[in-house]
């Protein structure tokens, strides 16, 4: 039985070899940067022995199904649902979102200016006025065409770069000009892994040094689609399994592939969401660890944080073991049509980091340092802050702190 597998395949490795034998020759793997294709076949096992035989090949991995990682409601907060009022009306008293302003994003001197960003998700209403005045760069990879009809990459754009929406500032970076909009998910927020991975490769090789995430891999919908096809169910959870396993090696190469590009290139930072499985409100132990992309080495995760009394603290539904976090709760930006909403998730978050990452590309980009992406990632940890957190909120939970702009 055939499965559609992703194949990663690093075309630097190519050689000038001719099919009739005679030598040619090859260059060192040293020689050239990585240069990531994704391919995408149906495969039974033979072929997918033969095709990991092929030297070009750095990972193979079946095809799994992806989703945004889904806004939390309100009413699913806990008692920070209760204390929540109207995001909406309180940044527009205040000039800005909470968000913005806790990250410093409204006091620092930079802006993202020259900087390329890019938001993989389900596209963008390019005629938000949050938008106007940037070069907003389509490509469509779910096949439901460019656009925003599900509303979460317009608000997830929003937070990265949009600009002030009657007098409310929303954007962390709103200097960005250029912006890349992969819709790696479709019009019902769902999409597969190679979507995303063909997103990520066009992203880099366009040029983007911000690559922004907000989206999972779909375990439980895997395990549910083979069961629905008459699968046991542990053959189908054993099958889901290693599908994952494939998926976050492939997502490993792909990353070290990137990384490569950096000694002749400047390099991309890939934020991505942690995840919005646990439920604290429930339990305090219900935590549920980063998902895929964002537990992939190389990718920055993000954790969501919500204002409290006693100061910021975990988001109940936010996975734990991020890298950093940003605010995640009653966060105010674009809303598909025009005008603005407010919603919760480590979506929320992602973008906030994925702005500070535009801004440190400027501030670095401006100093003595490297002009690298591994400078910027750098800067972007170490200057997190531990503040503003509410004393009890655990380190596992919240990563080195709250992402703060220069």
């Amino acid at each position: 039985m055939d499965t559609t597998y992703a194949i990663l395949r690093d075309m630097s490795r190519a050689t000038s070899r001719e099919p009739f034998g005679g030598g040619g020759f090859e260059l060192e793997a040293t020689e050239l940067p990585g240069e990531p294709r994704i391919d995408v076949l149906p495969l039974d096992k033979r072929d997918v022995r033969d095709v990991a035989r092929d030297p070009e090949v750095r990972a193979i991995a079946p095809v799994m199904p992806t989703s945004l990682t889904r806004p939390v409601a309100d009413d699913a907060l806990g008692d920070l649902g209760a204390e929540l009022g109207d995001p909406v009306a309180d940044a527009s008293a205040a000039g800005s979102t909470w968000g913005v302003s806790a990250v410093g994003a409204d006091t620092s001197a930079r802006s993202g200016a020259g900087v390329v960003v890019s938001v993989l998700d389900t596209g963008i209403d390019a005629v938000h006025p949050a938008f106007q005045g940037v070069t907003l760069v389509e490509q469509d990879f779910s096949g439901s065409g460019n656009g925003d009809k599900q509303g979460h990459g317009t608000h997830v754009a929003g937070t990265v770069f949009g600009r002030a929406v009657d007098g409310t500032r929303i954007g962390v970076a709103p200097g960005v000009t250029t912006a890349l909009i992969g819709k790696v998910l479709g019009d019902d927020g769902r999409g597969s892994s190679d979507m995303v991975f063909q997103g990520i490769q066009w992203a880099v090789q366009s040029g983007a040094q911000v690559v922004s995430m907000s989206l999972g891999f779909d375990f439980p919908g895997l395990v549910k689609r083979l069961v629905d096809q008459g699968w046991p169910v542990e053959l189908a959870t054993s099958a889901a399994l290693e599908a994952y396993r494939g998926n976050l090696r492939m997502f490993d190469a792909l990353m070290q592939l990137i990384r490569s590009r950096a000694a002749f290139s400047a390099g991309t930072v890939v934020v991505a969401a942690a995840g919005n499985e646990s439920e604290r409100q429930i339990d305090p132990g219900f935590e549920i660890g980063a998902s895929l992309p964002a537990a992939a080495e190389g990718i920055v995760s993000i954790g969501a944080l919500a204002q409290s009394a006693g100061g910021l603290t975990i988001a109940p539904f936010s996975n734990t073991f991020p890298q950093v976090s940003a605010p995640g709760v009653g966060v105010v930006s674009a809303r598909t049509g025009g005008g603005l909403r407010s919603l919760n998730g480590t979506s929320m978050a992602t973008p906030h980091v994925a702005g500070i990452a535009a801004l440190w590309w400027e501030d670095v980009a401006a100093s003595p340092l490297p002009t690298a992406a591994t400078t910027v990632v750098s800067r972007l940890l170490a200057s997190a802050d531990t503040g503003a957190l509410a004393a009890d909120v655990d380190i596992a939970d919240r990563g080195v702190g709250l992402s703060k702009a220069p």
